[in-house]
């Protein structure tokens, strides 16, 4: 597959997602686009992304989610630890989702 192409694909699929109306229909997007079992992964991630910017604890973490802590370490790396900073990060914060979040560091 030529890269280009491949670039088109994914830029395509992004602009998609920027054209979802709401929650409902975003829902409804990726469950057509991924299975059951990717969305809940996404999911999770999302919610341990959202519980380390509270400052919860790993163990709450583990205990809420269920997720491993190799995958809370990768969320943690990707949103507080990287340089190049995190949309993930980004949008918790602009939406108000992570309560009292953590201070910049």
């Amino acid at each position: 597959m030529a890269k280009n192409t491949r670039k088109d694909r994914s830029t395509a699929l992004y602009e998609a997602v920027l054209d979802l109306r709401d929650a409902d229909e975003a829902r409804r997007f990726f469950e057509d686009l991924c299975s059951p079992t990717e969305q809940r992964s996404m999911e999770q991630r999302f919610d341990v992304a959202m519980m380390l910017l509270q400052n919860k604890v790993y163990t709450e973490i583990l205990e809420k989610t269920g997720t491993s802590s190799a995958t809370i370490s990768r969320v943690r790396r990707n949103i507080i630890d990287k340089e190049s900073g995190s949309a993930m990060k980004d949008i918790i914060l602009r939406n108000g989702m992570a309560g009292e979040a953590r201070k910049e560091e």
